[in-house]
């Protein structure tokens, strides 16, 4: 591996992706947690960044609360409308997405957490059984009295004449099948997140700011687990300071490069 590493991406700190890529290479599992920042080159906002939705539009982020959306039609009349335009529509895996999903290919991810709804990873290669949505996803929609779950192209296509689909089964709500401000995660996602985390030896968390738990506390489980961390943000973010490499160069660029660093290695006991 030494005489690779004259041969690094000209990143922001050269000697941190060095040993970024070191930790990668040297491990026979890994374990990846997504957040919003890996959609950004695909075209879909983050939340949290200087041009986050939330950042731009104060509004955004209470639509987003549970109780707000179940108790006022208006709101969710708003939230269908931005649905329909959403740019997850248009959107595409992008390299990172494709990255991961090498990493996959080549048996070295146990498992890929997210934070995101979009579905990119499984659009960009990562099989639907190793991702593990904990906020869920917008391509399915919810009815919050009966349980069923439709497609949400086919309950976006009745839009032209209801601004405020229910559900044809029984009349309730419907919203995404996703997870709101006031709605508890479901807890089998997370232990089966928690024993990924658990069960690595590099826990990588990618695009997230890691300060919304109790996501950002899988970090935590990894590394009382004994895996090393590997951060990648445009960000600090809370534990960088007892992360083994923190990285804060474009996510778009520096995933695919780690990931080929890791391509043709293999990892030491």
């Amino acid at each position: 591996m030494a005489s690779m590493s004259t041969r690094s991406a000209p990143f922001a700190d050269p000697e941190e992706f060095e040993r970024a890529a070191d930790l990668l290479s040297s491990a026979g599992s890994i374990t990846v947690l997504t957040g919003a920042g890996v959609s950004t080159d695909s075209g879909i906002p983050d939340f949290r960044g200087p041009k986050g939705l939330w950042t731009t539009n104060p509004s955004a982020e209470a639509m987003s609360d549970i109780d707000s959306y179940m108790g006022d039609v208006d709101v969710r009349r708003e939230v269908w409308s931005q649905r329909r335009v959403h740019p997850v529509w248009e959107a595409e895996p992008n390299a990172a997405h494709r990255a991961f999903a090498d990493l996959r290919a080549m048996g070295r991810l146990r498992a890929l957490i997210t934070q995101n709804i979009d579905g990119l990873h499984q659009r960009g290669g990562v099989p639907d059984d190793a991702v593990i949505e904990v906020h869920g996803t917008m391509l399915r929609i919810m009815c919050m009295a009966c349980g069923l779950r439709t497609p949400t192209p086919v309950v976006l296509e009745r839009l032209d004449e209801e601004s405020d689909p229910h559900c044809l089964a029984c009349g309730g709500i419907q919203k995404a099948d996703t997870i709101s401000f006031g709605q508890r995660l479901d807890p089998d996602v997370i232990g089966e997140a928690t024993r990924a985390a658990q069960e690595c030896d590099v826990f990588m968390a990618v695009g997230t700011s890691l300060t919304v738990h109790p996501v950002a506390g899988l970090c935590d489980v990894a590394m009382m687990a004994r895996a090393a961390l590997v951060v990648v943000n445009a960000e600090p973010t809370p534990y960088d300071d007892f992360a083994g490499a923190v990285l804060h160069d474009p996510i778009g660029e520096v995933v695919p490069a780690l990931v080929r660093r890791v391509r043709g290695t293999a990892p030491r006991n």
